[in-house]
């Protein structure tokens, strides 16, 4: 018999493959992939975009402090992937002397250029700063691009309202003095189309206290951009974009958007898989639980409290939430950044119920603000970044996924706009709706050229057209003028960045300008005036001779008295 004792380098081994299977998924990496250089600044949010061109992930810090009073001025960090991971701050190279007390950034092509631009959301009632991208990620103040305009301001967001192919931008303002003032109305800007900004008065007139968030996303499935806004002080709002960019609150009675709590955070996400859009808020439920909100009728203006659905839900002091498929199982888990306790990985069970998640992140206090989640290190699993202000030694942290399940779920063209064409050919705007595995609050970070329209005319060659991201989880393109009489198929393909591909269905549809059989005068009728044409071509050749026989006779008559009234 095979003897089965184990050498000491053999159990050595195993006991290394051991512990290492017990090792928490997401393991802090930070002191190996971040700069020390501005890690230790107060910040309040992030975003992730790709600000080289060389189609990784970059990080953008919104820094400034301090919480009710203005501390000193901070650069907004701007960090650069390898491509694996490991990052260099280059502020000073790609946003030379900017500072300020900002609360929030997004990144958006604001001016059709083809690369992002940025706007930092600032707070204490001071105007936003806009970064202008000169092409390779160098950047320029903008700002005299937007409104004159002071705000206290604690997020800002790209979208597009009005459906014309550029990005406009919704921004909280509290008023004065700061985020925690109470004489201050949401604004929106609409872009003439080279990123210069008008305000307009298509969201409340009336003040809402203390806005912590502020979202686009589209809760009654129309393609459009809806609005949610936080706040602090139990007054969040929901406001429904009526297409063109005119806006309708959601009333807070009857089961419609309940104001909450003292929410800092806002999120939505399908959590129930059953197509429309729920939402949670950080702190916003009772004892500052977390409130979980279920779309119940598909239209945004019926939502049903399934908060017991969290488990556990303690009353922490919470700041951030992400919705994504951590095991790749085809449903959005959830993770939840606190403020001075651990933060929580949750496991949804495809009902959109919530459990503690053992094994995947560790545990130990620090001070989040915002949270954000991507394949940073390029090995197809998505790894989760913290935001650290407020307290303790602010240092922001990546937490690598190390062992993860590989993305290998095709995103999910959810909605393809199908065209009714009016008068005349095109072109006709598409947008789509897509979803993938995991989504920060500018929806999912593709590759530039990474979501395509197709089409085809008359079942010929397909034609490929880049689309635009156009806010939230939305991309655009137009299908050009193809000339009257034709038939056009089209459908949307997307690539994520793991190289998963994923199809919309085909849609189809007819220009206009196809002649009526029968129609001898073209005025897009068979009437008595073509019956005249007829009669005065009669037993010779002309135009009513509809069946080609060279004689306008009684078998012509019989064809275009079939076709009377088209």
């Amino acid at each position: 018999m095979r003897s089965t004792r184990l050498s000491p380098l053999v159990t050595a081994v195993v006991l290394a493959l051991g512990s290492s299977a017990f090792a928490q998924q997401f393991q802090n990496q930070t002191s190996t992939r971040f700069p020390t250089t501005g890690n230790n600044e107060y910040t309040n949010q992030m975003t992730f975009v790709d600000l080289d061109g060389d189609d990784d992930l970059d990080i953008v810090w919104a820094n400034g402090q301090s919480y009710s009073s203005a501390g000193a001025a901070l650069k907004p960090r701007m960090y650069i992937n390898d491509g694996t991971g490991i990052f260099t701050d280059e502020t000073d190279v790609r946003a030379a002397g900017i500072t300020g007390w900002f609360r929030g950034v997004e990144a958006g092509d604001c001016d059709g250029d083809g690369d992002p631009d940025l706007i930092l959301a600032q707070d204490f009632n001071k105007k936003p700063i806009l970064l202008i991208n000169n092409g390779a990620g160098v950047f320029s103040n903008g700002s005299a691009q937007l409104p004159a305009l002071t705000l206290s301001s604690a997020r800002a967001q790209f979208g597009d309202v009005d459906n014309d192919g550029d990005l406009d931008l919704v921004l909280n303002n509290s008023g004065t003095p700061s985020r925690f003032g109470t004489n201050g109305r949401p604004r929106l800007y609409l872009n003439n189309g080279t990123g210069t900004y008008t305000d307009v008065a298509t969201i409340p007139a009336a003040n809402i206290a203390e806005q912590m968030d502020i979202l686009f996303t589209d809760v009654d499935n129309d393609l459009d951009l809806d609005i949610f806004v936080g706040s602090r002080a139990s007054n969040n709002q929901l406001w429904l974009n009526n297409g063109s960019g005119t806006y309708t609150k959601v009333p807070s009675t009857g089961g419609g958007m309940p104001v909450g709590g003292g929410c800092y955070s806002y999120d939505s996400g399908d959590i129930d898989g059953d197509g429309d859009m729920d939402f949670i808020g950080v702190n916003s439920g009772p004892s500052s639980q977390e409130l979980l909100l279920k779309n119940s009728n598909g239209l945004g203006t019926q939502w049903t409290n399934v908060s017991g659905s969290i488990s556990p839900n303690p009353a922490n002091d919470d700041n951030d939430s992400r919705f994504f498929d951590n095991d790749m199982d085809g449903d959005l888990d959830l993770f939840v950044g606190a403020l001075g306790g651990s933060d929580r990985y949750y496991n949804n069970n495809g009902t959109g119920a919530f459990a503690t998640g053992a094994g995947v992140f560790p545990s130990g206090s620090d001070s989040t603000m915002d949270c954000k989640v991507a394949d940073l290190t390029g090995d197809g699993r998505t790894d989760i970044v913290t935001a650290q202000g407020e307290s303790g030694s602010f240092t922001n942290k990546i937490y690598a996924n190390l062992t993860g399940a590989l993305d290998t779920l095709a995103p999910a063209v959810k909605l393809t706009e199908q065209v009714v064409p009016g008068a005349g050919s095109g072109p006709f705007a598409v947008r789509a709706q897509i979803f993938d595995q995991s989504a920060n609050d500018r929806g999912y970070e593709f590759k530039a050229g990474a979501v395509k329209l197709i089409y085809s005319v008359d079942g010929g060659d397909p034609i490929e057209l880049p689309m635009k991201w156009v806010g939230a989880w939305n991309f655009r393109a137009e299908l050009p003028d193809v000339g009257p009489c034709h038939e056009v198929v089209y459908h949307v393909v997307a690539t994520d960045r793991a190289g998963n591909v994923g199809s919309g269905r085909d849609r189809t549809y007819s220009t206009e300008g196809c002649p009526v059989f029968g129609d001898l005068n073209g005025d897009g009728l068979v009437n008595a005036a073509d019956l005249a044409i007829l009669l005065g071509q009669w037993g010779g050749p002309g135009s009513a001779d509809l069946n080609n026989s060279g004689t306008v006779d009684a078998a012509d008559l019989a064809q275009l008295l079939g076709a009377w009234g088209r």
